[in-house]
């Protein structure tokens, strides 16, 4: 059997590794994966380094939203360490005024003790409009969310709403790079991905149908099938 693909994955906000369950179990024949630590920095940057320092010399790296973000850090720090890349429901853009003055709503929430609101209020974001209230979905993202917990959630928002915009860098990257995205995605719209996949060079969109934010949740089949191929051919 070939040796299998270093693979890193990089989670959303408020996210930990059943964000990835599907593709841990579908592609554990070709993929050796590990997932990023993002529960100990406030900075983009810093956690691209504490990926950077502990990920294999040359290595694979999907993320999904917040873990795109850390993507481009980590294209801007090291480059040539980084064989392939997936850029899931995920921009290049900074954060828009309109977004920031939400995060820090939510931070207020949060630090206010009313965690509930926060991951009530994230649900619409985070999954397709026909699944918000449906108990499954609904439960692994607050499951996902108790788990992270509020200080870490408060950590990862920061990051978050303080993030570069990237599109100045995305011409430079030379990694073969596919972008997917859920049709019906509330948190990065496919515009977003539109826009990352026609500026780097030779990228290729995969739009997810019936599908939101939380791709690899939401519609797990067909993401692992994507990233199959993408580790398999590029």
């Amino acid at each position: 059997m070939p040796d299998r693909i270093p693979l890193v994955l990089g989670p959303g906000l408020m996210n930990d590794k059943r964000l990835w369950e599907h593709q841990f179990e579908h592609l554990a024949d070709i993929a050796d994966m590990t997932m990023a630590d993002t529960t100990r920095d406030n900075s983009l940057v810093d956690m691209a380094t504490r990926m950077l320092d502990t990920a294999p010399p040359t290595f694979a790296y999907a993320g999904l939203s917040m873990g795109g973000y850390m993507a481009f850090e980590m294209m801007r720090l090291a480059p040539e360490r980084v064989t392939k890349l997936a850029l899931l429901d995920t921009s290049a853009r900074d954060d828009p005024p309109e977004r920031t003055k939400i995060r820090k709503e939510m931070i207020g929430l949060a630090e206010a003790g009313d965690y509930e609101t926060v991951k009530k209020n994230s649900l619409p974001i985070l999954l397709h409009p026909d699944r918000v209230e449906d108990p499954v979905y609904a439960g692994i993202a607050c499951g996902m969310a108790d788990r992270i917990g509020p200080k870490v959630f408060i950590q990862q928002m920061t990051a978050i709403m303080n993030r570069r915009d990237s599109r100045p860098i995305l011409g430079d990257i030379d990694t073969p790079t596919t972008v997917i995205c859920g049709r019906q995605d509330q948190g990065t719209p496919l515009e977003v991905s539109e826009e990352m996949a026609e500026a780097i060079p030779n990228a290729r969109l995969c739009v997810v149908e019936d599908c939101g934010h939380l791709s690899t949740i939401e519609q797990p089949e067909a993401v692992t099938a994507l990233m199959r191929d993408w580790l398999t051919y590029g």
